[in-house]
């Protein structure tokens, strides 16, 4: 019974042997589904206006290099889409953002490693508007582009020396300011919400030892 006991935690909390160490890879892939609360708010001529609080789905793939052990630098693509219906209006929501990152492993003997990151890059936006009114419906599409930034941290459980499931808490933030027929629009969408992912460690070829 004690073997057992023990047997059981070892695969529970035993060594990770996280590839983690420089000259790494690390691919991984987060989403997240109606967990998402996003917040938008509009100035106009500095005047704010609050939009609908709403649900999202949200994807990012991702690429890193570990520049050093447990710290890995590289790229998001960050997707999210938002659908809101009220009565007879239809708003839809969705930017895509390219964004460098960095992101730290707190790399230690357990297979559940914590991690935090952040990053900072350019965003587009697009807004569709739909309107029906007794039988009419009438549209209107925007497009912006701006700066873009995010933070998340979360723990990776690593179900193999390679494989790791991510569980995780993200805030993204989109900036836009322009000028329209002499008004100053300032426009900040924040995502913040619980994402779901893997990642997958890919080790660097070890070097051949000097003969």
């Amino acid at each position: 019974m004690k073997k057992l006991l023990l047997a059981g935690a070892v695969a529970l909390f035993g060594l990770s042997n996280a590839q983690m160490t420089k000259g790494d890879w690390v691919i991984s892939g987060n989403t997240g589904i109606g967990f998402n609360n996003m917040e938008t708010k509009t100035k106009v001529n500095g005047q704010s206006f609050d939009g609908p609080k709403v649900s999202s789905f949200s994807v990012t793939p991702s690429v890193g290099y570990f520049v050093i052990d447990k710290l890995a630098v590289g790229i998001d693509l960050g997707f999210t889409s938002v659908t809101t219906k009220d009565s007879g209006d239809k708003t839809t929501i969705s930017n895509f953002s390219v964004m460098p990152t960095a992101t730290y492993y707190f790399a230690n003997s357990s297979k559940f490693v914590p991690f935090l990151g952040a990053g900072i890059g350019y965003a587009t936006g697009k807004s569709k508007y739909t309107s029906t009114l007794l039988g009419t419906t009438t549209s209107n599409e925007v497009s912006t582009d701006g700066l873009a930034w995010k933070a998340k941290g979360g723990v990776t459980y690593m179900a193999t020396q390679s494989l790791g499931i991510n569980l995780g808490l993200g805030f993204d933030q989109f900036y836009n300011k322009e000028t329209v027929a002499g008004y100053e629009y300032k426009t900040t969408t924040s995502t913040f919400g619980v994402n779901l992912g893997f990642s997958y460690f890919i080790k660097a070829k070890a070097q051949k030892s000097d003969k």
